[in-house]
């Protein structure tokens, strides 16, 4: 995986999913996202592709929330495609946001590819730290 920052949309998987994503006008593509790396629940590990993609995804609930992090290059896509959605979304979808919930757990669990592969790296604990602050930025 090329890999050039620890935030949610420093990776290529993760930049590929934010190119999909401008095809979408609503929730669908998110929501349809953070069910399939839910599977990984009862299939019992999560690849690291299929985590890359779900931190993008909950980075971009968490902006749709107004709950966003740092704003910079590597999300300037997935910013403009909020801006453009965010008017457009009804009430706050509860279901999503508890989706969203699991799915930052299970990236952290040990049945989780992306984990270990950033715990292999010198990085691991700006990685870490990056993800946490997402659970919170989420919670609050």
């Amino acid at each position: 995986m090329g890999t050039w920052a620890v935030g949610p949309f420093g990776n290529d998987f993760a930049q590929d999913w934010a190119e999909d994503l401008q095809e979408s006008r609503d929730l669908y593509f998110i929501e349809d996202t953070l069910t399939n790396v839910l599977q990984a629940e009862t299939t019992e590990y999560l690849e690291a592709p299929f985590g890359a993609e779900a931190l993008a995804a909950v980075e971009t609930w968490s902006r749709l929330q107004g709950k966003g992090g740092a704003r910079d290059e590597d999300s300037e896509r997935v910013d403009e495609w909020v801006a453009e959605v965010q008017a457009k979304l009804s009430k706050p979808r509860a279901d999503i946001a508890d989706k969203a919930q699991r799915v930052l757990a299970l990236v952290l669990s040990d049945a989780s590819e992306l984990r270990e592969l950033w715990q292999d790296s010198e990085h691991y604990e700006d990685w870490l730290a990056s993800v946490t602050e997402l659970q919170r930025r989420l919670s609050a």
